[in-house]
């Protein structure tokens, strides 16, 4: 925490879960989701190596895209003070 203030950063208040705000829900996994669609895997390796290569495959600025999206999205939540994020 100390090393949060020292940085200059404001920690705000959350609820424990927010459906709207995981990045996993709206940037990471709905395209992954879509690139598996129809797929049949054999093994579980083959699950892991195609993820792997999928994640692997994106350039920095995708990552860096989404963290900004994200900023987006909390600032929403915050004004519309907790209620759904479209």
């Amino acid at each position: 925490m100390a090393k949060i203030h020292e940085l200059g950063f404001e920690l705000l208040p959350h609820p424990p879960f927010s459906s709207d705000l995981p990045p996993s829900d709206y940037f990471l996994f709905p395209e992954f989701k879509r690139m598996l669609a129809g797929k049949k895997f054999s093994s579980n390796e083959e699950v892991i190596a195609d993820t792997e290569a999928y994640f692997e495959a994106k350039d920095k600025s995708y990552y860096k895209n989404g963290i900004e999206k994200l900023e987006c999205r909390y600032n929403q939540c915050i004004t519309l003070e907790g209620n759904y994020v479209e």
